[in-house]
């Protein structure tokens, strides 16, 4: 049975089990053994292996069946003691219910005995307390302080309640029987107020922060003690501010007393908050009427940048006071502060200003046009002038002489540039110091006077003078300077447009201001824009006018019809050579002067211009044959020169001016079949005649009847 026990391993695989039976048993392992296979033996051994599990099997039936009987007969013993168990800890259960109940009877009587022992002491103690104080009253009746705690230095706490509780006694006391008792109270209510007020400055001045809170715990009850927050103020800031920068100085004690003013006082926020409050009205006030008033009636700039930079440092030290606790209302507590400051300055702030804007922009412009040695000649208002300025606009006319600038525009970027920053500054001064309230009026009032100063006086007045300055159209000698004062015009109006968006607007944009500025700004515009446009139409007047004084000076009527038509050496007139070097310069300086669509706009109306003035020009004289390939080979040049223009438009008519040119030369036998060409087509008839008329041969009966 031993050996049958150890073939059992866990786990139990009945495979593995067989294998180790047969490997045991002699003869019953593989063929390969040292025993030959036996199977009679083997099969022997498994049918006795087989009976000794049978009765292993039946042993342990019985093991377990005792085990079951031994189980229950514990389990029914174990139930049986918890039932007593249970019983136990009811019982156990009532008697803590019954004991907690006398326990609340006890603790009930024990209050209600407290409570009548209380009211007994009570008034015990406040009999013992009266005795003691009319013992004190005694003493001062008598006129002589015998009590220990009254002589006694160190007792200067005790006595201080004492004489507190005895002073408003006296308080309730008739005059006319203990006026001289009240008066002994108050003098020595007086003394120990004094006692306590200079035993806390001394404390403070030793830095003894425990000895200071005892003190003013002491003083609170007192009416000095507000004079004790006024020594700790005024103590705190003994050599707090030996440096330049009050505001850092400001901020610096601010910090180190509010970690102190806590380990001090009871209410600190309000200690702290009269500290910053005497900062501010003392010391901060004489620092800025000391920086202003110096300045304020002789240098309104300085006086400005101070009250910008004194104004600013405030609201920024006012910031950093915000951390603080100050009470319930901080933001309210220090704008006042910084209004009991600043309001007298801040009432006439935009007419100061305004008024220092306006002189500065006035000096900018004199000390520009002088070193000029320009006299500003008054451009006029009125009647007359109005009625000139109207009759100009209708007719393109130069009314009045014109005036030699020398080619001087009258427009400096300087100039330009330190008027801009003028106002910017003036838009953040207005900013930081207008109320929020007159903040979009103020800033409209601003920009007025930049639109008064840059736009009128400055940009208006240059444009009035260049369109003075430009020549008449049948001038011969015409220096077109116009478009000088066009180029600079525009970058001015890019920099005041930017100013506008970047400085102005975020000061008026949710106010009916915004509306007001958007309109004045377009005005303005619109009127720089009608006299540009007349300037620059009148400017390509001049140059159709250059160019007809060329045509006139170097063409001439036997450069088309040659006397001798074979010995013609030239490919195009010398008339043409100088027009187009004189056109391919002005759309150059067109090309420069110009910014955007702008460009393209202008070169469109010179070329048409300069189209209609070949075309007119070619009209005037008659062509040989000779005569008309040379015309020919002109237009060609003048097609090149057109094509610098990059205007298609432009290209086309020369396109279209060219192959009119080719009824000068073709044979007549095809004219109908040139005017019938693509380019042709859809020319009105009129004009193609009128071309076929300026052949030299146009009135040979041959050429009249094909062309009819």
């Amino acid at each position: 049975m031993a050996a049958t026990a150890e073939l059992f391993e866990e786990p139990f695989v009945a495979d593995e089990y067989i294998e180790r039976l047969a490997w045991r048993t002699p003869g019953g392992g593989s063929r390969g053994g040292v025993e030959p296979f036996d199977p009679k033996r083997l099969l022997e051994e498994f049918v006795n292996h087989i009976q000794e599990l049978q009765v292993m099997d039946e042993r342990i039936q019985r093991k377990v069946e005792k085990l079951e009987q031994q189980c229950q007969k514990e389990a029914k013993e174990f139930a049986k003691k918890v039932q007593e168990l249970q019983k136990s800890n009811q019982v156990a259960f009532q008697h803590f219910q019954e004991l907690d109940e006398h326990i609340s009877y006890v603790a009930t009587k024990v209050c209600h005995l407290g409570d009548q022992l209380e009211g007994v002491n009570t008034p015990r103690q406040r009999a013992v307390e009266a005795q003691k104080l009319m013992k004190y009253f005694n003493e001062f009746l008598d006129g002589e302080l015998k009590s220990d705690v009254f002589t006694n230095s160190e007792k200067i706490k005790e006595a201080a309640d004492i004489i507190q509780k005895l002073h408003l006694i006296a308080q309730e006391l008739p005059f006319d029987r203990f006026s001289e008792v009240k008066s002994k109270i108050a003098s020595k209510y007086h003394d120990l107020e004094c006692q306590l007020i200079q035993e806390f400055t001394n404390a403070q001045r030793r830095g003894e922060i425990s000895r200071m809170r005892e003190v003013a715990a002491v003083l609170l009850h007192f009416k000095g003690y507000s004079h004790c927050v006024d020594v700790y103020i005024k103590q705190c800031q003994e050599g707090a501010f030996l440096r330049n920068d009050i505001f850092e100085d400001a901020a610096i004690l601010c910090q180190r007393v509010n970690k102190q003013v806590g380990e001090i006082f009871s209410s600190p926020e309000t200690v702290l908050a009269k500290l910053i409050q005497n900062i501010f009205e003392v010391k901060l006030q004489s620092y800025v009427k000391d920086q202003l008033e110096e300045h304020r009636k002789s240098d309104a700039e300085q006086y400005l940048k101070n009250l910008y930079e004194l104004y600013t440092r405030t609201t920024n030290l006012s910031s950093k006071l915000m951390e603080f606790n100050l009470g319930t209302d901080k933001q309210t507590f220090l704008s006042k502060l910084i209004k009991s400051i600043f309001l007298s300055y801040l009432e006439n702030y935009i007419e100061v200003e305004t008024g220092y804007l306006k002189n500065r922009s006035a000096m900018i412009l004199q000390r520009y046009y002088d070193s000029k040695n320009h006299q500003k000649r008054s451009i006029g208002t009125g009647g007359i002038q109005d009625l000139k300025e109207r009759i100009r606009q209708r007719t393109n006319l130069p009314l009045g002489p014109s005036i030699d600038t020398h080619g001087e525009t009258f427009l400096s970027q300087e100039v330009v540039v330190n008027l801009l920053q003028e106002t910017k500054q003036a838009f953040e001064r207005c900013h930081r110091l207008s109320d929020p309230s007159d903040l979009p009026k103020n800033a409209f009032r601003i920009f007025s006077m930049l639109v008064e100063f840059l736009c009128i006086e400055h940009i208006d007045y240059a444009l009035e003078t260049g369109l003075a300055g430009i020549p008449s159209s049948d001038s011969k000698s015409a220096n077109l300077y116009f478009l000088d004062v066009v180029h600079q015009a525009n970058t001015v109006f890019h920099l005041f447009d930017k100013q506008f968006n970047d400085h102005l607007m975020p000061l008026i944009s949710s106010s009916p201001k915004l509306s007001e500025c958007l309109q004045k700004k377009k005005d303005i515009i619109e009127q720089m824009e009608v006299k540009l446009d007349m300037g620059i139409d009148r400017t390509l007047n001049c140059m159709i006018g250059q160019m007809k004084h060329i045509l006139a000076a170097e063409q001439k009527k036997t450069d088309f019809k040659p006397e001798d038509e074979n010995n013609v050496l030239i490919q195009y007139t010398n008339a043409c050579v100088k027009v187009c070097g004189y056109v391919r310069k002005q759309v150059e300086k067109i090309r420069k002067s110009m910014d955007g669509k702008n460009v393209d706009t202008v070169l469109m109306e010179l070329g048409v211009r300069f189209h209609r003035l070949i075309y007119e020009h070619l009209q005037q004289y008659s062509y040989s044959c000779m005569g008309g390939m040379l015309a020919i080979c002109d237009v060609a040049e003048y097609r090149k020169c057109a094509k610098d223009f990059k205007i298609p438009l432009v290209l086309q008519l020369f396109d279209t001016l060219h192959a009119l040119c080719n009824l000068l030369v073709v044979a007549p036998d095809n004219l109908k079949q040139v005017c019938s060409g693509e380019q042709l087509a859809n020319l009105d008839k009129n004009i193609l005649h009128s071309f076929v008329q300026l052949r030299a041969d146009y009135r040979s009966a041959r050429l009249a009847r094909h062309f009819s």
